[in-house]
């Protein structure tokens, strides 16, 4: 029954080798740099998905998807697909070394934004695009995986959003599941050319547009560009960017509700509204505070764009934050940790495990004077018990846990303390730049030291993956 994991993966890495094929054919045209890199590429990966295929064939007959096969199929995507995806990179007349392929590939697939390549501008066209790609399919893919698995694979709370136990309307709508995922695609689909469009009608050239739309949306933070989209020094760009990230960290069921007849559905959605009311809030107050210090410029799409940009762990940068004094610089490292909503592209712990964390804790709050209350805890119409309460808990630990020890392995390396403790934070949240000259808003990742990029690597993929859905397989009692 294990084997119908590794018959899904075949058939992705065969769709990836078709779509290298595309990039071959756009590469030999456009630019004639990489082509033969791509066309490797795409060699490797129908190769390894064809023999995967082949292998595991007669798997289609199964039709039990237990939920060990959950999570092997959802650890294979986030770590086999990357190693098949970096080829390009690897192939490159860029001379990048395996880690550093790797490196930006895991970067992209999770929606980091952490980045290893300098001189973009001067880029060939289609590795940029390649770069752009790789988030758009890594956020249509985390969507998928927290409205599909996680839910069923039961991580950190993720339980609450099962669409058979919701008492809305998610089961009427969907049925199917291959009905479900057809609606997000689409749905995805069509925010990305609303952004592109808005992007060329802010300014940008139709190839900027694309790109950008693409990893705006999937809340990733790629750019063409080294100096982000301060590169435009744009408003109207800077106000795009904050309408489509927050758009992108929006739960998506809640967009699908609301074109099948449920206009209210982001107004009943327990997450939204207290996510938008705290980027208005943060972003006003943080307008505010730069006003009275710095008059140059427009405050309050400065401090948006980088509130928005941080807090649904996107990463683009307008300029260098760190500039603006060890307040905002504090700030923009709690923001590291918040995240979008859930059913979103965004990353880090998210908003509805605070709004649980708040839930549970006055509820034990009451408990300390009143023990004989009689309390009945729900969130969004769905009762709380304690296997969500554990979990979110068990998760909120591990997390804890997860981003010390990973700042103190990258301490090893030689990082100093702000480098080390702000590029785990990052990558764990999956959000992108860090802080410090080296990795802040105005740097880059390719001066760490090999051992750091593969400690950020395991990281990044532990973030997007909510820390459980990769760890559980080092438990030996899982495999028993």
């Amino acid at each position: 029954m294990l084997s119908r994991p590794f018959l899904a993966l075949g058939f992705l890495l065969c769709g990836l080798s078709f779509v290298e094929l595309i990039f071959t054919a756009a590469d030999a045209t456009i630019s004639d740099e990489n082509w033969q890199g791509f066309l490797l590429a795409a060699v490797i990966s129908g190769l390894f998905g064809g023999g995967l295929v082949g292998a595991f064939w007669n798997a289609a007959s199964e039709k039990r998807f237990d939920l060990r096969s959950g999570f092997i199929l959802t650890a294979l995507c986030w770590t086999v697909f990357p190693l098949m995806a970096a080829l390009p990179f690897l192939f490159s007349n860029l001379g990048m070394s395996f880690t550093d392929a790797l490196f930006e590939t895991i970067s992209g697939i999770t929606t980091t934004g952490s980045t290893v390549l300098t001189g973009l501008d001067h880029l060939d066209p289609m590795l940029l695009l390649w770069r752009s790609v790789l988030q758009w399919i890594g956020g249509v893919g985390i969507i998928l995986m927290a409205i599909i698995m996680m839910p069923f694979l039961r991580i950190g709370g993720m339980q609450l959003f099962q669409l058979e136990s919701s008492t809305r309307s998610e089961t009427s709508l969907h049925a199917r599941p291959i009905a479900l995922i057809n609606s997000i695609a689409a749905l995805y689909l069509v925010l990305t050319l609303l952004c592109a469009g808005a992007y060329a009608m802010a300014g940008m050239s139709a190839f900027d547009a694309i790109n950008h739309a693409m990893t705006t949306l999937s809340t990733g933070g790629y750019s063409t560009h080294d100096a982000s989209l301060g590169h435009f020094d744009s408003a109207a760009i800077s106000w795009t960017a904050v309408l489509f990230m927050t758009a992108g960290a929006l739960p998506f069921m809640a967009y699908l509700k609301s074109f099948s007849g449920e206009p209210r559905a982001f107004l009943q959605d327990p997450q939204a509204l207290p996510f938008l009311g705290f980027l208005a809030v943060i972003s006003a107050a943080g307008a505010v505070m730069l006003a009275g210090m710095d008059d140059g410029g427009d405050a309050l799409t400065r401090v948006a764009l980088h509130v928005v940009s941080i807090v649904t762990t996107t990463g683009f940068a307008g300029e260098d934050y760190q500039l603006w004094g060890a307040g905002f610089i504090g700030l923009f490292f709690a923001l590291t940790f918040i995240g979008g909503c859930a059913g979103s592209t965004s990353g880090a712990i998210k908003v509805y495990r605070f709004q649980l964390l708040g839930i549970y804790a006055g509820a034990h709050l009451r408990r300390l004077h009143s023990p004989s209350i009689v309390q009945a805890n729900a969130y969004g119409g769905v009762k709380l018990d304690s296997e969500i309460g554990l979990s979110v808990l068990a998760f909120l630990a591990l997390f804890v846990g997860a981003f010390s020890v990973g700042g103190f392995a990258l301490s090893l390396t030689g990082l100093d303390f702000v480098t080390a403790m702000s590029a785990s934070a990052t990558a764990l949240c999956n959000v992108g730049p860090g802080l410090g000259e080296i990795i802040g808003p105005a740097g880059n990742f390719s001066s760490l030291p090999d051992m750091a990029k593969w400690i950020l690597t395991g990281l990044m993929l532990l973030g997007r993956l909510e820390l459980f859905a990769l760890l559980v397989l080092f438990d030996p009692y899982f495999w028993r």
